[in-house]
């Protein structure tokens, strides 16, 4: 029995430390974008200047702990180490737009939490092949105009199911990224790249975007696809 009650404990103290530093991380995650973002554009020039903090981040996604089973505080790890590598990409080598970088998102590895992934990596198989959830689609943000805006605070474990919807209904509303002449309705490439995600339900995409709007999509809508804007979302 004592040693069954060791056990827990040094597993307690395992959990509470992880824990711990994954909210020091949130909380350094925040203080950065808060200073670097606005209106869903970044100062990559100023970042660039002084890149510590940047850096400081991304060592602690390097060695970060997470664990699956804690599925709030996973997913919100994930998304923001994405965020940060994309901007720090882009820092890096003053990329005027991410397809600059020959293997941008799907040939160079990136160390996250002791592995070795791409951003590919961490969207398809670390998030959307594990919570089949659409709306990371509104929260990954990879660098450019054409991407749904970054915004100026961490993803949480706490708070991230009201983040996913605040962003999608954000993106869901705006009128530069639904486009709607008549009963013509253009969408980003995001939902012709990433179809099977918004009709999982059976439903079409249209019927997924009529769920977030606050104004109707028109009777009829015709649904097309305009052309993604892979220029860098810089202030």
């Amino acid at each position: 029995m004592k040693k069954i009650l060791t056990i827990l404990f040094f597993i307690s103290l395992t959990i509470s430390a992880t824990s711990k530093g994954n909210d020091n991380f949130y909380n350094e995650a925040n203080m950065f974008l808060h200073t670097h973002v606005k209106n869903g554009l970044v100062d990559y020039e100023s970042i660039s200047k002084e890149p510590s903090p940047l850096n400081k981040l991304i060592g602690m996604i390097e060695d970060a702990q997470v664990d699956q089973s804690n599925s709030l505080d996973y997913q919100a790890f994930y998304i923001n180490a994405y965020n940060l590598y994309v901007i720090k990409g882009i820092v890096d080598d003053k990329l005027s737009s991410p397809l600059d970088k020959n293997g941008f998102f799907d040939f160079i590895k990136r160390k996250v939490a002791g592995e070795s992934l791409t951003l590919n990596d961490i969207e398809n198989k670390k998030l959307r092949a594990t919570f089949h959830d659409a709306r990371f689609h509104f929260v990954l943000v990879c660098g450019a105009l054409g991407c749904p805006p970054l915004i100026n605070q961490s993803y949480r474990p706490a708070t991230l199911e009201k983040q996913l919807k605040q962003q999608t209904i954000k993106a869901l509303n705006d009128d530069q990224f639904i486009q709607i002449k008549k009963n013509r309705v253009a969408v980003s490439q995001i939902f012709e790249w990433y179809q099977e995600d918004f009709t999982a339900s059976g439903k079409s995409i249209l019927e997924f975007i009529s769920k977030y709007r606050k104004q109707a999509l028109p009777e009829n809508a015709k649904l097309s696809f305009y052309t993604y804007n892979w220029k860098v979302n810089k202030q």
